[in-house]
């Protein structure tokens, strides 16, 4: 992830990947041990972008769009909802029963929430603020995305300043346990 432009072209290409995962997943036989692996990246690419829209977009969508407090409360519901679910598939070997389940409850999230982001909150941003500062927080996210966590965390703050402080900790913690384990290696 980090693909340049501004915030929307940012993240609508991080939904494409996303996307792309989950489609690579459901190409896969239950049980195939690559869906445990595409699972994995999934959830790593998800947590770096919702901590990124978390810590950059909802406080622009609070600030520049009408009604824009109801909308960021919603869009991070969605994101504790869809994390839970991530930290209950960490926990879970692509042989158990809950594994399937969930990377189902998952994928029908995320898709409702990326469907909602795209044909709803994205053109009232677009319409709402001014294209340096879309181009402004494309530059956040990207930065933000870098050092964010890659392992669901749901009990952590999920609003600034309190994410922006321990993100980065968290994120560096998580990236040395995946290095060590593996996890989130390209198949």
């Amino acid at each position: 992830m980090g693909h340049g432009g501004n915030v929307i072209d940012e993240l609508m290409t991080d939904h494409r990947e996303v996307e792309e995962l989950f489609g690579r997943i459901e190409a896969l036989p239950p049980g195939d041990s690559k869906r445990k692996l595409y699972a994995d990246q999934v959830t790593i690419e998800l947590v770096r972008h919702s901590v990124a829209e978390e810590q950059y977009l909802y406080p622009a969508v609070r600030r520049h769009v009408e009604g824009g407090d109801a909308i960021a409360d919603r869009e991070i519901e969605d994101h504790a909802e869809a994390e839970q679910i991530m930290k209950d598939l960490e926990g879970c070997d692509v042989g158990d029963t809950a594994f399937n389940r969930l990377v189902n409850r998952l994928t029908t999230e995320v898709r409702a929430h990326i469907a909602d982001e795209e044909q709803n909150l994205f053109p009232k941003l677009r319409a709402a603020c001014p294209p340096e500062a879309l181009d402004e927080l494309g530059d956040k996210v990207r930065m933000a995305k870098k050092t964010a966590p890659t392992r669901p965390h749901p009990a952590a703050p999920d609003k600034p300043p309190a994410n922006k402080l321990l993100a980065p900790g968290t994120g560096l913690v998580d990236r040395l346990r995946d290095a060590l384990s593996g996890r989130g290696k390209k198949p």
